[in-house]
């Protein structure tokens, strides 16, 4: 699904800003057709943002079920002729559109886009009222999974992932045009050969396109053009390619024509960067050079807007990575805003692309999550209808992501059960699917601590091992020497088992910014900074290591319990991104400074 753009051809206006807003917090607004009317009893609320914390209601906090938006938005006389998009960036996790009396929309999964043509619905040189309902209802069919919990106190949503289930608008709203015969999509996947690069590039046009001439131009960063060909696929040729390359996010512009006899009536271009990806042994790849990840699992989340996405936050996110020495991140543990991927494609910082599949292991219910244990894999939880929304899930991520240079590797699930037979059923199609949708990207899961290396049988079916460990928290809590043996004998087991890379996706340890010891004791800086450099001196006597990401970056927010004061302390930065004393001490191995 290609981005709205701005050009001769094509016009775009972000309906981003203060809409309406109410809760319903009794679920009859659908029943009572609230869309066909102004919303009564409402209030205003910032597009995108989380709606959780933008009021002091808990009610509104913990609500569970539908809320709605109306906005009202003029659509201009001048777009006659053309066609009228209406596109979502995000709505979690689940929602239906209507313009004006009409139902235009419906899309389940809240971290990836969706849009409807309005050509025919909208009224041009007229106010169109845009309302939706959107519904954080978490189910046993919905990627991530929940259920509800019937109270006498009223429905409480109970979920088995370690972060709070925001819900809302998170991204930002679109109208646009284009041409009735437009490009529709375009697939570019780069390849190196020495000094010489090549794109190959495949169009999809619609609209009765049929017939019209598609050309393609690659230029370079000055805007030199440096390729051209004609025809819905080919390949643009490149010689002395300029590379793009982790810290070096140099990009080409692929611009993209259609042509009816003399004239073009469609254009759209995209940043490409001409770059390789590659498992061989125990050694990720990046245009044939061993690449080590250094950086962090993240999170799409802020005080007061939660996970609603922000420019000026992404860019200070960013410069705290390059300030820290962080090559990579993972967008945990759902696809981030496609923004952030644009941001990381100009600088070069490489990206784990995760799917929203976290939760999906109900053997760690209990403990600081505090839900019921079930059985993860059955009718009755997690199944083929769960499935069919996890290959969804899939498929819409890598449509949305497939041309970012800096997505070197999918990843399909969170910490899932692994160790049964069960599991194995479950992911091999959806492993098998990932590779036909992208054969040039590795495809991998990230395993939890239950599963090891001779436990483990999903592994197998990924290019890489990607392991969250805990050593000297969960696991030897405060004793750093039996928890440096446990994790070094576990990553020997996984290295002899498998000729894979290992990338240690999480490790780290809760810690309160300010609490200090002469001893170090969890939950002190000094114990951060001590168990993270436990770690690095493991994963430098191991060969098969390709990569540490920290968890997390920063605090972030979860559901109320016992083990969580405020969320999730295991940032090296505070929530408000002061850092703790683990930052300096990643800062020093990752910057190679003494």
């Amino acid at each position: 699904m290609l981005r709205p753009t701005a050009n001769a051809w094509r016009d775009r206006r972000t309906l981003d800003g203060l809409w309406s807003f109410a809760v319903d917090h009794d679920g009859v607004g659908r029943g009572q057709r609230w869309w066909e009317a102004p919303l009564t009893g409402r209030t205003e609320i910032p597009v995108p943002a989380s709606y959780n914390d933008l009021f002091v209601d808990d009610s509104v906090r913990g609500h569970v079920g539908d809320v709605w938006y109306q906005t009202s938005v003029h659509v201009p006389r001048s777009w006659h002729g053309e066609r009228i998009v209406l596109r979502f960036d995000a709505a979690t996790h689940r929602a239906v559109v209507w313009v004006g009396d009409t139902r235009v929309a419906e899309h389940e999964g809240g971290y990836t886009p969706f849009e409807a043509d309005v050509t025919d619905v909208v009224e041009l040189g007229s106010e169109n009222r845009i309302t939706v309902v959107v519904d954080n209802t978490l189910t046993w069919e919905s990627i991530p999974p929940g259920y509800v919990e019937h109270t006498p106190d009223g429905p409480r949503q109970r979920y088995y992932h370690d972060f709070f289930n925001y819900a809302g608008l998170h991204r930002s709203v679109w109208l646009y045009t284009t041409p009735k015969a437009h490009v529709s999509d375009v697939t570019a996947v780069t390849g190196l050969d020495g000094a010489q690069g090549t794109v190959d590039y495949e169009v999809a046009t619609a609209g009765n396109a049929d017939g019209l001439e598609v050309r393609a131009a690659l230029r370079d960063a000055e805007g030199t053009e440096v390729a051209r060909t004609t025809g819905t696929s080919g390949t643009l040729v490149v010689d002395e390619v300029h590379p793009w390359r982790p810290s070096e996010g140099y990009l080409y512009e692929l611009g993209v024509e259609l042509w009816d006899g003399g004239a073009v009536v469609d254009a759209y271009a995209l940043n490409v960067g001409v770059r390789t990806v590659e498992v061989r042994g125990t050694e990720f790849l990046i245009n044939g050079e061993p690449f080590y990840f250094t950086g962090f699992g993240m999170h799409e989340d802020h005080p007061v807007r939660g996970k609603g996405h922000d420019d000026a936050s992404m860019v200070h996110d960013f410069a705290l990575l390059d300030w820290i020495g962080a090559n990579s991140l993972r967008t945990s543990h759902y696809p981030y805003a496609e923004e952030i991927l644009d941001h990381a494609d100009r600088n070069g910082i490489v990206v784990i692309d995760e799917t929203a599949a976290v939760g999906l292991n109900l053997g760690v219910a209990g403990g600081i999550l505090g839900a019921e244990a079930k059985p993860t894999f059955s009718d009755d939880t997690i199944g083929e209808a769960t499935r069919r929304t996890h290959l969804q899930a899939i498929r819409e991520l890598v449509a949305r992501d497939k041309n970012h240079p800096s997505v070197v590797l999918w990843s399909i699930a969170n910490e899932p059960e692994s160790d049964t037979e069960a599991s194995r059923k479950y992911f091999e199609p959806l492993f098998t699917e990932t590779r036909r949708l992208d054969p040039s990207r590795p495809v991998g899961f990230v395993n939890v601590m239950l599963a090891p290396a001779d436990k483990c049988v999903v592994t197998e079916l990924a290019d890489v091992v990607m392991l969250n460990r805990y050593y000297g928290w969960y696991v030897h809590s405060g004793d750093l020497a039996a928890a440096e043996r446990g994790l070094e004998d576990e990553l020997n087991a996984w290295a002899d088992r498998h000729d894979k890379p290992i990338l240690i996706t999480e490790y780290g340890a809760d810690t309160v910014a300010g609490l200090h010891s002469v001893t170090p004791q969890p939950w002190t800086e000094e114990y951060q900074v001590d168990l993270l450099e436990m770690y690095h001196r493991v994963f430098d006597r191991i060969e098969a290591v390709a990569g540490e990401q920290v968890w997390n970056f920063a605090d972030f927010a979860t559901a109320a319990g016992f083990a969580r004061v405020e969320g999730n302390k295991k940032g090296v930065f505070t929530r408000d991104r002061h850092p703790k004393a683990g930052a300096f001490a990643l800062r020093r191995r990752w910057r190679k400074e003494i």
